[in-house]
């Protein structure tokens, strides 16, 4: 599957950096699920679970607080509260 550049920062730092083939999470309109290729867009993220598939396979699980998603041409950036992953 392909990847794409994801970043998830909070005040804290990066939550998460690296390679992904999926991002799931909630936003302002409903349930997303991010490949790579997505068309890009910006919506507001709200608490709900978060899921991370790596390019290694790894699948992390969490729960994300309300916050901002961007998606591009080049990478996902998530910014966010705070994300506490299982």
């Amino acid at each position: 599957m392909k990847t794409f550049p994801l970043i998830i920062s909070s005040p804290d730092g990066d939550l998460f950096r690296g390679d992904a083939e999926m991002l799931i999470l909630r936003g302002a309109d409903g349930d997303l699920a991010i490949l790579a290729g997505h068309i890009p867009f910006v919506t507001a993220v709200v608490k709900s679970n978060c899921v991370v598939e790596t390019a290694e396979g790894e699948r992390k699980e969490g729960v994300i607080e309300e916050g901002l998603l961007t998606v591009d041409a080049e990478k996902v950036t998530v910014l966010t509260s705070a994300l506490e992953w299982k």
